[in-house]
């Protein structure tokens, strides 16, 4: 059975199947709540065949308005399945607002052809599907793209090359440099290494097989993240070896021949297709989002940016609301000629604290770099030291690591949590200022340089901002992770980037400066002896000395 949809403005009408989307996503469309009135109904033409560029055909849904007129497009591809929550989160909901919304299996998922390598098929791909979406009597020529995580990087992907058809792309959380996904500064970010392994292995298979890879991976993760080696042990969880999670754990050096081609920072360069970026303050993809505005801003780009109080899954979830609100707003303002849902100014944050939104011309906004220093009674002053001395010390054991508590993960356990249990451990460092007299608002990049001194020369340092509340609770704010290499005994110093954010510190409340030798399982162990950790059998427990002239650098904000 087919249905008229669309009528050219010229030339015969055309006409589409006009299945309903399946009940699942039409059920979970129904749960969400303070969504942009339905303007059309939705007709649905799964399973289309579309070539790769190596000729496999990748499965590909197609939703529609069921309407008369020409509408734009929008290109979704995803490794994760055409399901839920794809289905209603882009197919319908999109095609509800008057769009054609092409969502697509990527190479070697979900029942496309063909074999998944991860990043190295998507520019050619992206561009194969334009190339069919030119063919397709109901394309108008006026192309889109939106998505998630993955879903960005195959955006970027496309980007590369831009088709004089793409006028606007959308970045929820979105990924362009994998390795900065799995190695922050040397040190392997462990557990969301393993989520990814799982998701990329099993969540286009469907959701039972993903949610019970999900609970293996819950119930063995102590096994897995204290194996030596780390190489292979995942397989206990996963069901069998997963060789690129290997090849990723190995490889943690940028320059490695692995990561060749894997980065799509260059996309942001050059680029001229007006693109909003949406993040979370808890993303793991935080960063990677600030670094392509920034780029996009010198290329003198059309660029917004919207940051809210979430993590990487709860954007999608939670703030599912302000993210697609946002992203139709800039969709429908350069698909369609209407930008009267824009907001006026080019950047909106969410400022932790006092839990409210600002807008702002660009990120981040003027600020004065304001440093906070140690003391051997475990203050942070404004005061500078006078001297380089030895300042406090403490042991990390990697048979003991210094545990994880939330920030920047995969896991429900994300986010700000109470750092008290983990600040009265033996091996965590804190400073804390005095009660603030007057409210203090910390926007943008916030630093720390240490100099330190360890008895085997190699550790690794994880620093982090958290306030302290009236009743004395300290939850996270921002933090980061570096690594010191030296020969025993010697003094360095290190500069560790513990990422952005907007944050308003009440009268009263107080800045907290918590100071370890690692997060365990967020970040693999160190093992104290210069070893790769995914290589290392050997563990060494570690003496990590702080002196005096380490600082805390603050943007201290209008």
């Amino acid at each position: 059975m087919t249905s008229r949809t669309q009528d050219a403005a010229a030339g015969p009408a055309r006409t589409l199947p006009a299945g309903k989307p399946p009940l699942s996503a039409r059920m979970m469309r129904a749960t969400w709540r303070g969504l942009p009135a339905k303007r059309y109904e939705v007709g649905w033409e799964p399973g289309l065949a579309v070539p790769a560029a190596d000729g496999s055909p990748l499965l590909t849904d197609h939703y529609f308005p069921r309407a008369a007129g020409d509408f734009p497009t929008l290109l979704v591809r995803s490794p994760y399945g055409r399901g839920l929550p794809w289905s209603p989160q882009y197919g319908l909901l999109f095609a509800e607002q008057g769009f054609h919304v092409v969502l697509q299996s990527c190479r070697g998922t979900a029942g496309s052809g063909g074999t998944f390598d991860l990043w190295r098929n998507e520019p050619a791909d992206s561009r194969a599907t334009v190339a069919w979406l030119r063919e397709q009597p109901w394309f108008d020529g006026n192309l889109g793209t939106v998505g998630a995580s993955y879903l960005g990087y195959v955006q970027w992907a496309l980007a590369l090359d831009p088709p004089p058809e793409l006028k606007a792309m959308v970045m929820q959380v979105g990924l362009h440099d994998p390795h900065a996904l799995f190695h922050a500064n040397g040190a392997l970010s462990l557990e969301n290494a393993l989520a990814v392994g799982a998701g990329m292995t099993y969540q286009h298979q469907g959701a039972l097989p993903f949610l019970r890879a999900t609970l293996r991976l819950q119930r063995r993760l102590r096994a897995i993240t204290t194996a030596r080696p780390l190489r292979g042990a995942h397989a206990a969880a996963f069901g069998s070896d997963v060789p690129w999670l290997d090849d990723v754990m190995a490889s943690p050096d940028a320059d490695a021949p692995y990561w060749t081609g894997a980065s799509l920072a260059r996309a942001a360069e050059r680029l001229q297709v007006p693109t909003a970026l949406i993040t979370g303050w808890h993303d793991v993809l935080a960063d990677q989002t600030f670094q392509q505005y920034g780029r996009l801003r010198r290329a003198g780009c059309d660029t917004a940016l919207l940051v809210g109080p979430w993590t990487h899954t709860s954007a999608l979830q939670r703030g599912w609301t302000e993210v697609f609100t946002e992203s139709l707003a800039w969709l429908r303002a350069h698909l369609c000629d209407d930008p009267s849902g824009l907001r006026p100014t080019a950047v909106r944050v969410h400022t932790g604290g006092d839990h409210t939104w600002r807008d702002l011309d660009a990120w981040p906004p003027p600020f004065t770099a304001a440093a906070w220093y140690p003391t051997p009674d475990g203050h942070l002053t404004s005061q500078a030291p006078t001297d380089s001395a030895p300042l406090a010390a403490f042991r990390y054991d990697p048979a003991d690591p210094t545990p994880s508590v939330g920030g920047r993960l995969l896991s429900r356990t994300a986010g700000g949590r109470d750092n008290n249990r983990l600040e009265a451990r033996d091996d965590v460092l804190t400073f804390t200022s005095p009660p603030l007299a007057q409210p203090l608002d910390v926007l943008g990049p916030v630093t720390a340089r240490l100099t330190l001194s360890t008895d085997t020369g190699h550790a690794d340092v994880f620093t982090r901002l958290c306030e302290v509340d009236a009743q004395g609770r300290s939850v996270n704010v921002c933090d980061g992770i570096g690594q010191v290499h030296t020969t025993g005994g010697a003094t360095s110093q290190v500069t560790v980037a513990m990422s952005s954010t907007a944050h308003h510190f009440a009268a009263g409340h107080r800045i907290r400066w918590q100071i370890s030798g690692g997060a365990h399982p967020r970040y693999a162990r160190s093992p104290g002896t210069g070893q790769p950790p995914a290589e290392a059998t050997a563990y060494t427990p570690v003496r990590i000395t702080l002196h005096a002239d380490s600082a805390l650098t603050l943007p201290h904000g209008p």
